[in-house]
C-alpha cells in the first residue's frame, strides 16, 4: 500500500470500514465546535488480522509526515501492537501493559503508543451500570470476544478502588486459543483476584451455554466486532438472556443481530440493552484529545454539547 503526504493536518482511523464510520461525518463538525481549524480525517483500511508489514507500513508513515497527527486505531489494536511496539518512541503504561495500542499521537517529533480504551470503556460503562449495580447483586459478566476492548473493560471492572461493587465472576469466550491466553496473561499482571472462566467457542452454541449459566442481572457483551467488522452474532437464535439482564453491544453500526436478538427478549427478561454510540463518543473525544494536545471533558454540559452535536452531525445524509 502506498500513502500520499497529508496536504493539511490529519487525524489516521485504522479499522476495517472506516468510510462507513459515522466519524467521517462527525469529525468535521467537532473541529469547527473545538477549534481545531482546517484539518482533516482520512480512514486507512486494514482486513482483520493483516499481514504485520502493513501494520509497520501505515505507522511508519504516520511518524514520518509531518502533517499526520495521529491515528485512532480500532480491531487492530493487539496486531499493530505486536507488530509495530519496537516503532514507538514510547508507549503509555496501559499499552505496554496489556499489548496494544489504540491510539498515535506525537509530541516533539516522537510517536508515542497509547491504550485509550481502559478510560473510555470505564467511563461507557460507569454511565449506564445502575448504582451500585454489583455490590447490590450477585452478576456477573460475560465478555465474547478476548480482544483489546475486553482487556480494557475486565481491567476497569476488576480495580479494587470499586470496593463491593465488582462483579461476582467474569467469563471471556473467543473463538481462537490464543487471544485467551494472552488476556488471562493479562489478568496475571494485573494480579486479577475475581474468578475468571476462560471459554474456547468456536461455534455459537457455545456461547449460549455459557449465557445460560449466567445469574440474573448479569452484564453480557458482545467484543467481538460480529454485527459491525463481519455479518452475524456470537450467539444463536436459541440464545437465553439472563433475567434482568445488562446487554452491552459495543457496535452502533452495521447488521447488529446481536442487539436484535436482545431486544426481542427485553420485555420478558426486564433486559436493560445499551449500544456502543456513548462508547464511540468517549473513545473518539479522549483520542482527538490527545492526538490535537486539548482539553475536552468527560462529562457535564461541554460534553453533552460534543454528543448532541455528534448525534446531529450523524443523522445527516
Amino acid at each position: 500500500m502506498s500513502y500520499s503526504p497529508a496536504q493539511k493536518p490529519t487525524l489516521y482511523f485504522i479499522g476495517v470500514t472506516t468510510g462507513n464510520s459515522s466519524i467521517m461525518r462527525v469529525f468535521p463538525a467537532w473541529c469547527d465546535a473545538l477549534g481545531l481549524g482546517d484539518v482533516a480525517i482520512e480512514g486507512m483500511d486494514f482486513a482483520p488480522h493483516a499481514e504485520p508489514r502493513l501494520y509497520r507500513e501505515a505507522v511508519a508513515f504516520i511518524k514520518g509526515d509531518a502533517l499526520a497527527k495521529g491515528a485512532l486505531v480500532t480491531t487492530h489494536k493487539l496486531d499493530l501492537f505486536a507488530a509495530c511496539a519496537d516503532m514507538f518512541d514510547s508507549l503509555d503504561d496501559h499499552a505496554q501493559l496489556m499489548a496494544e495500542v489504540s491510539c498515535l499521537s506525537k509530541r516533539g517529533g516522537r510517536l508515542i503508543g497509547h491504550a485509550k480504551d481502559p478510560i473510555s470503556s470505564g467511563l461507557a460503562i460507569d454511565g449506564f451500570l445502575p448504582p451500585s449495580h454489583f455490590a447490590k447483586t450477585d452478576a456477573a459478566v460475560f465478555a465474547m470476544g478476548a480482544g483489546g476492548s475486553t482487556i480494557a473493560l475486565t481491567w476497569h471492572l476488576l480495580q479494587k478502588s470499586r470496593g463491593r461493587n465488582r462483579p461476582a465472576r467474569f467469563v471471556v469466550s473467543n473463538r481462537s486459543p490464543s487471544r485467551l491466553d494472552h488476556i488471562r496473561r493479562i489478568h496475571e499482571a494485573i494480579g486479577a483476584d475475581l474468578p475468571i472462566d476462560y471459554v474456547l467457542a468456536p461455534a455459537p452454541e457455545d456461547n449460549d451455554r455459557v449465557l445460560a449459566s449466567l445469574p440474573s442481572g448479569s452484564l453480557v457483551i458482545n467484543a467481538t466486532g460480529l454485527g459491525k467488522d463481519a455479518p452475524g452474532s456470537p450467539l444463536s437464535g436459541r440464545a437465553d438472556f439472563p433475567d434482568r439482564g445488562i446487554v452491552w453491544e459495543l457496535n452502533y453500526r452495521g447488521d447488529l443481530m446481536f442487539l436484535d436478538q436482545a431486544r426481542g427478549q427485553r420485555a420478558g427478561k426486564s433486559l436493560q440493552i445499551e449500544d456502543g454510540w456513548t462508547y464511540f463518543i468517549h473513545g473518539w473525544t479522549r483520542v482527538i484529545a490527545e492526538v490535537f494536545d486539548i482539553a475536552i471533558p468527560t462529562e457535564g454540559a461541554e460534553f453533552g454539547r460534543l454528543s448532541e452535536i455528534a448525534r446531529a452531525a450523524r443523522g445527516r445524509t
